[in-house]
This record gives C-alpha cells, sequence and structure tokens, in this order.
C-alpha cells in the first residue's frame, strides 16, 4: 500500500500506522517511522512539526479512513448485501489476516485508544474521530439495506465495538474463534433489524 506514487508525508502516516498496529504506540519511534516509509529522517520535523503526537494522530485519522472506505468495497463484495453480510466480511479481513499471517497487528486506532487517550486531548479527539469516520460509512450502509436510520448509528457502534473486541480477544488467545462467534451471534440480531419491505 505503501507505493512510491505516494510523497514522503503519506509514505510516513501510512508506515506510522503499520507500525503501530504491531508494535504499540510507545514501541514505535520516529526513526523507525522514516525507515519503514524510505523516507529522510530530517523530513520528519519539517512534516511533522508538533512531533510524535502529531505523527500519532495523523495516522489514526488515516486508519479511520481507510475503515470508512472499507466498508463500500464489502458491500461490493457481497452478491446480496444484509447487515450479517457486510459484518462477516468486516471479521473476515481480520481473521483472513490472522489466518495468513498470525496474529501479530490489530487495528492502530485500538492501539492509540490504549496508550494515547488518556494522555493528551488531542489524541482522544483524533482517535473519536476516527471511529465516527469508520462508524458514518457503515450506518450508511445499514439504512442502504433497510435498518431503519434511527436504528443505523447505534448498531454500527454495537458492529465495530464487537469487531474491535473479537479482534482483541483473538490476538490474546491466538486463535480467531472469538472472530468467528462475533459473527455467528451477532449475525441474526442485525438482520432482524432490517425494516420488513
Amino acid at each position: 500500500m505503501a507505493d512510491s506514487g505516494h510523497g514522503p508525508r503519506e509514505r510516513m502516516v501510512f508506515s506510522a500506522a503499520q507500525l503501530i498496529r504491531r508494535e504499540g504506540v510507545a514501541a514505535t519511534g520516529m526513526r523507525d517511522v522514516a525507515a519503514h516509509a524510505g523516507a529522510p529522517r530530517g523530513s520528519l520535523q519539517h512534516y511533522f512539526p508538533g512531533g510524535k503526537e502529531q505523527l500519532v494522530n495523523e495516522a489514526v485519522g488515516w486508519a479511520g479512513r481507510y475503515a470508512g472506505k472499507r466498508v463500500a468495497r464489502f458491500l461490493a463484495g457481497l452478491d446480496e448485501p444484509t447487515p450479517s453480510g457486510l459484518f462477516a466480511a468486516m471479521a473476515a479481513q481480520w481473521t483472513d489476516e490472522y489466518r495468513r499471517d498470525g496474529f501479530a497487528a490489530g487495528c492502530p486506532v485500538a492501539a492509540a485508544t490504549v496508550e494515547c487517550a488518556a494522555a493528551g486531548t488531542s489524541t482522544r479527539e483524533a482517535v473519536a474521530a476516527a471511529f465516527a469516520t469508520w462508524r458514518g460509512p457503515v450506518a450508511e450502509a445499514l439504512t442502504g439495506m433497510g435498518v431503519p436510520a434511527a436504528r443505523a448509528d447505534s448498531l454500527a457502534t454495537l458492529m465495530i465495538s464487537t469487531l474491535e473486541g473479537a479482534v482483541l480477544m483473538a490476538r490474546a488467545e491466538q486463535d480467531v474463534r472469538p472472530l468467528t462467534t462475533a459473527v455467528r451471534e451477532l449475525g441474526p440480531l442485525l438482520d432482524a433489524a432490517v425494516a420488513p419491505s
């Protein structure tokens, strides 16, 4: 994803998100980000005068936008879009990664929440904005599938919070079972929210 078509700033934001999802915020150093991005170390101060906090906040924002954009791709991959099908696709992104690559990585937004949200207002706000950026497209997709607008946002919150919790548990247990269980148990509740036609 960090192809040469992107400039050094974009590559550093992407690299920060990738390192945070694997190592966490505290273990992700600015020099590590520059090396991962193939960018000159001196460019860090130029692009991120606010230092690591600014870089973390921008990486979190990138991750929220990425997750939000994935919703449309998940929907496009479904023969017949349903709320349970959307949630299954969201979870499959993680089960596929964990089966293929192991359990080393999680969500950079979750990592920043756990490590930084209590430490500074700007990071807490960046994390909240990232979740909102993800939640919006999920709620919109649910509405498009016939879920009443009054319930779509709360169900989107439920889907994302369930997914994030299942990702944490899967990493802890080194097993995709929490993800597959969440899909199996939450699916009927989500589909039941569709208004009768």
